[in-house]
């Protein structure tokens, strides 16, 4: 029976682990939005982890929905992240970037003013966006037409081709957290009619496109897909979110991607219900699981059966080493929230290691 600590084939890629580093945005890319040393450091510091899945980067220019995010759409672009993945493979890792689209969560503050896109004309209630201008409520997005749809997954498409150049070992789709192919997934955000709305089979259109899109570039077995369907991360909800929850799973199985990873709760507590179960019923590929594991949980959900391997956030932020830690039963370093989106090593770099 694999534990937490057994390797795990992960379609091409063999990992040495089930200990998965979750994707985690810091904002340390500067108003270029192109990784530097430091971030190169900061990856390869928990090249241990049995895969990095790389924070959200912006597949297409203008879609900034950050401040300081990292992009993957141009030549400088990849030039950047090859010091990272050269960093990383140095250090024995592997590698997934993670593209991804801000959709409505953009702001034209950070984008030249550039009014941000979404699936129907609502806008995100209850919170700001960090701008150089000061925090900002979001705006109403414009809505994409059925025409403009190609240009989006030929973005995803571009991305994908750069992530390759750059030298990772696969990427993952960005599906979760209320940003676009999110906002296109669930009734809440999705008022459209035709193609890419009404049905929960064509409000994942679009996402099943990028996914094809990306699988063309790389193989199926080098792509993952995170999602997310009872978060309600930028005020996204959906009427039925175990029903989309186990009928995506379904629907996802003819891509045969390496991996499925999926955030099992909401962070703000408006939703509930155990969507891990229905997934788990419907989707025969490897699954990860995201959000408040313990080690303990996360091996016994591995022994069990109900997951192949677990990604951790805040808990690797803090621990370089923490699948030592996890083994050794180690004391876990406190995460320093005051820095997690400042700029330099400060809370970024310095966290220590076992001794």
């Amino acid at each position: 029976m694999p534990d937490l600590f057994s390797p795990l084939q992960l379609g091409a890629v063999k990992a040495p682990n089930r200990v998965f580093m979750a994707p985690l945005t810091r904002c340390r890319a500067g108003e270029s939005h192109i990784p530097d040393e430091l971030m190169a450091e900061h990856y390869a510091q928990r090249a241990s982890a049995g895969l990095l899945i790389a924070e959200a980067t912006m597949a297409m220019a203008g879609n900034s929905a950050f401040w300081k995010e990292p992009g993957i759409y141009s030549e400088a672009h990849v030039a950047g992240w090859q010091k990272v993945t050269s960093a990383v493979h140095d250090a024995g890792g592997r590698i997934f970037l993670q593209v991804w689209h801000g959709g409505r969560a953009c702001h034209p503050a950070l984008n030249g003013g550039k009014q941000p896109v979404g699936p129907s004309p609502i806008a995100i209630r209850g919170d700001e966006v960090h701008t150089p201008e000061g925090k900002k409520p979001y705006v109403v997005p414009r809505v994409l037409a059925d025409e403009e749809i190609p240009e989006i997954v030929a973005g995803f498409r571009m991305a994908a081709e750069n992530a390759k150049a750059a030298g990772f070992d696969g990427i993952e789709v960005h599906g979760a957290n209320g940003y676009l192919l999110d906002q296109f997934l669930r009734d809440g955000t999705n008022r459209r009619e035709g193609a890419y709305g009404g049905s929960r089979e064509n409000r994942a259109r679009l996402l099943f496109e990028v996914l094809t899109a990306c699988c063309e570039v790389w193989g199926s077995d080098r792509v993952g897909l995170r999602i997310s369907p009872l978060n309600s991360y930028n005020d996204i909800i959906d009427s039925d979110p175990i029903g989309l929850a186990g009928g995506l799973a379904s629907h996802l199985n003819a891509f045969n991607l390496a991996y499925l990873h999926v955030m099992r709760a909401d962070f703000f507590g408006k939703q509930s219900g155990d969507v891990m179960t229905p997934i788990r019923e419907n989707y025969h590929g490897t699954l990860i699981g995201n959000m408040g594991y313990t080690a303990d949980e996360a091996d016994a959900a591995i022994q069990g059966g109900k997951l192949d391997a677990v990604a951790f956030g805040t808990a690797f932020l803090a621990n370089p080493d923490l699948p030592a830690r996890f083994k050794a039963r180690a004391p876990l370093n406190a995460p320093d929230p005051a820095t997690f989106y400042t700029p330099g090593p400060k809370g970024y770099t310095d966290y220590p290691c076992l001794s």
